[in-house]
């Protein structure tokens, strides 16, 4: 069943994320900043994350967790566990396993995105979508048959300066007409947490974070 407030629309979204718990997320972020203020980013990037993802039109939203949700969490979303495994198992799984009709999955580091970026996502012919990421990662992996994603994704080396070459090549070696997303900039370092910020809609809850940080040591 579709969570509520779900809205007609061609795609599954899912957001793949951690629970922001203080010395479990963004570590590469301390120092400077410390495992609360990390986590407090964390969690303002995953805010962003969703509520962007409720302002696409989707068929059904899901939040694929590791851990257990809190406040941050908007309603109009199902939640459902990581599987167990790599992070390539786990993004298989939850493109198998969670997904009706075309589906994508987005990352939770990347607080810049904004619903324009995926407008054309679902709906225009392609059978796959790539969003790559600036530290030769990716943001987004999107599928019109996500039945295939065991076979396109498992065994795909994560969390390298390739892991988005090999993904895309797996993607275009199995015939898929790949339509690529803009390149986004994952939050990782404090400057890309400073990249981040300057590039999200004004009002966003990450902005706002680091700003309230940086006050703080004025």
């Amino acid at each position: 069943m579709s969570a509520p407030g779900a809205v007609a629309g061609p795609l599954t979204l899912l957001v793949i994320a951690k629970e922001p718990v203080p010395g479990r997320v963004k570590t590469r972020l301390t120092p400077p900043y410390t495992p609360r203020e990390a986590a407090a980013l964390a969690e303002a990037a995953l805010a962003d994350t969703l509520h962007t993802v409720l302002r696409v039109p989707a068929r059904r939203r899901v939040l694929v967790l590791d851990g257990a949700p809190g406040a941050w969490l908007p309603p109009g979303f199902d939640v459902v566990p990581q599987a167990p495994g790599g992070l390539d198992e786990r993004i298989a799984a939850a493109l198998t396993r969670h997904a009706d009709g075309s589906a994508l999955l987005i990352g939770m580091d990347t607080p810049q995105l904004t619903p324009d970026l995926l407008a054309t996502v679902g709906h225009d012919g392609h059978d796959a979508w790539f969003g790559p990421a600036a530290d030769g990662g990716f943001w987004a992996l999107g599928l019109a048959d996500p039945a295939r994603a065991g076979a396109l994704v498992r065994g795909v080396p994560m969390s390298t300066d390739r892991t988005g070459a090999i993904q895309r090549d797996r993607l275009t070696a199995a015939g898929l007409s790949v339509a690529d997303l803009p390149v986004l900039r994952d939050v990782d370092t404090a400057a890309d947490a400073a990249e981040a910020a300057a590039r999200c809609a004004p009002g966003s809850r990450f902005a706002a974070a680091l700003d309230r940080m940086a006050e703080a040591v004025r």
